[in-house]
């Protein structure tokens, strides 16, 4: 999560600095009148402040996925071994099954968002694993769904 938050502060500086480098300079005879150099500045200002803003907003998924089956092994496994469920055996952890069933569909902020506040059966982790592991899990869920359980 930190090297999420570090590339991503990275971004928003490397941003800021391409929206700079548009701005018009020169000698003043070669500038364009003054009214049109505020406004192409403030249009770079504008590109840099909406896309920092994406970046920032942005939420941090495309966890670790390694990470995501061990957690997953630790807290998850019991009731849903090898993309099963054992206790609502409809709702797997299948792609079709997901895309069924899950609130959100077949995404990792849906699998996370799940995860977190649990739903009917399934009990909140939240209070149990930080955001970091329920990203992870959300990664590992996906990527196994998307390869298929073995």
């Amino acid at each position: 999560l930190q090297t999420n938050m570090i590339s991503r502060a990275t971004a928003v500086l490397a941003l800021a600095g391409s929206a700079a480098a548009f701005a018009p300079m020169g000698t003043p005879a070669l500038r364009k009148p003054a009214g049109m150099q505020m406004s192409a500045q403030a249009n770079a200002a504008k590109v840099a402040i909406a896309g920092a803003a994406l970046l920032i907003a942005t939420p941090a998924f495309a966890g670790d996925g390694d990470a995501g089956e061990k957690i997953f092994n630790a807290n998850c496994a019991a009731c849903h071994a090898g993309g099963q469920n054992s206790v609502v055996p409809d709702h797997t952890l299948e792609k079709a099954a997901i895309e069924k069933y899950l609130t959100g569909g077949f995404a990792e902020k849906s699998v996370a968002y799940q995860v977190t506040n649990g739903k009917n059966a399934m009990p909140a982790f939240g209070g149990r694993l930080s955001d970091e592991d329920i990203a992870n899990v959300a990664t590992y869920v996906i990527s196994t769904s998307e390869a298929g359980w073995d």
